[in-house]
């Protein structure tokens, strides 16, 4: 007898560490299950999957907007890719922050989806210091990626005062109808035992159009453009809902330095920077929001970093700072 999937959404704006969590997840989920991720970036360069691919689900990203902001076909596609691979025991999607993940709920919830999975309990993760901030606190998406949420996670926890947690505990006391938790943690320290927790139908977002036109749309599943010793990198730019993004791509035969393009992201004062960088030392994922996370990956096919930030971001100067962290560039 055919079991429906237990299906999660992992929802949170910029910079709240839903990948994080999902790293955290992924390291202490049960050994005989096959779990799969399907995420969407709001950037062109899809960079996710290499962060969480070493963990041990199959994962399958969407870049270059937001699923919402059509009529689903790109993000059906490639769920229905995904499934057919995967075979999962459990699906969890990470909707970009940027998006509105109400489109996404109706979607696999329809009848086509009805009996093969089940959406289960869906997570918003907030961090108590951008809650804090009228400009997070009032935007109409995030306020509905919370609504829509069973299970709200406040996390940088170690990051924030007890003013500000004080303030989120009351707010979302105040939410109806009410949350099934708010669960406290730090660096995305989610139990796997929250994953058991049912997905209430009821919850309704009160701005479902909010987002739509305010993103350019995402485009059918396309073959990126081959890298080669004659070309070994590209460059990639998107602007959508008030965010601009700035991308590269890079021949796996490149080398960065480690400690230069460490600085080069240190540096960078933008809302959310990702990369997984080949160097003299082996592969390097960088992760970062208001901190740099630096950590050794497997190998990958080939290195890629992403730039987000409310702002336009200043193309020439960054590409011009981020070439002199590489150290080797292969001749055509």
């Amino acid at each position: 007898m055919h079991t429906a999937i237990p299906t999660h959404l992992v929802m949170g704006f910029l910079g709240t560490g839903k990948t994080t969590l999902l790293r955290h997840l992924l390291a202490h989920k049960p050994e005989h299950e096959r779990w799969a991720i399907l995420v969407n970036e709001f950037g062109e360069v899809g960079i996710d999957g290499a962060l969480l691919t070493d963990q041990g689900a199959l994962v399958k990203e969407i870049p270059g907007g937001c699923l919402c902001c059509v009529a689903g076909l790109p993000f059906q596609i490639g769920l229905n890719a995904l499934l057919h691979k995967a075979r999962p025991d459990r699906l969890l999607i990470e909707p970009t922050g940027l998006g509105h993940p109400s489109r996404v709920m109706d979607i696999l919830t329809n009848e086509h989806y009805r009996e093969i999975l089940s959406l289960e309990a869906a997570f918003c993760l907030i961090d108590p210091r951008q809650w804090s901030d009228a400009r997070y606190r009032e935007h109409e998406t995030y306020r509905d990626q919370l609504a829509l949420a069973d299970v709200v996670v406040a996390n940088k926890t170690d990051l924030c005062s007890e003013a500000e947690l004080a303030r989120l505990r009351q707010e979302i006391s105040d939410i109806q109808p009410p949350k099934a938790a708010l669960v406290e943690t730090e660096q995305g320290r989610l139990d796997t035992g929250w994953l058991q927790q049912p997905h209430d139908p009821g919850r309704r977002a009160a701005h479902p159009q909010a987002h739509a036109g305010k993103a350019e749309r995402p485009r059918l599943a396309a073959h990126e453009p081959r890298l080669s010793r004659g070309q070994p990198w590209r460059r990639y730019a998107n602007h959508g809902d008030d965010h601009f993004s700035l991308g590269w791509r890079f021949l796996d035969e490149v080398i960065f330095d480690l400690a230069a393009a460490r600085a080069f992201c240190e540096t960078q004062k933008v809302a959310r920077l990702k990369a997984v960088l080949r160097t003299e030392d082996g592969w390097w994922a960088f992760n970062q929001t208001d901190r740099l996370s630096v950590y050794r990956l497997a190998p990958q096919k080939e290195s890629r970093i992403e730039l987000i930030d409310a702002s336009p971001l200043a193309m020439a100067r960054l590409h011009e700072q981020l070439m002199k962290t590489v150290t080797y560039l292969p001749a055509s």
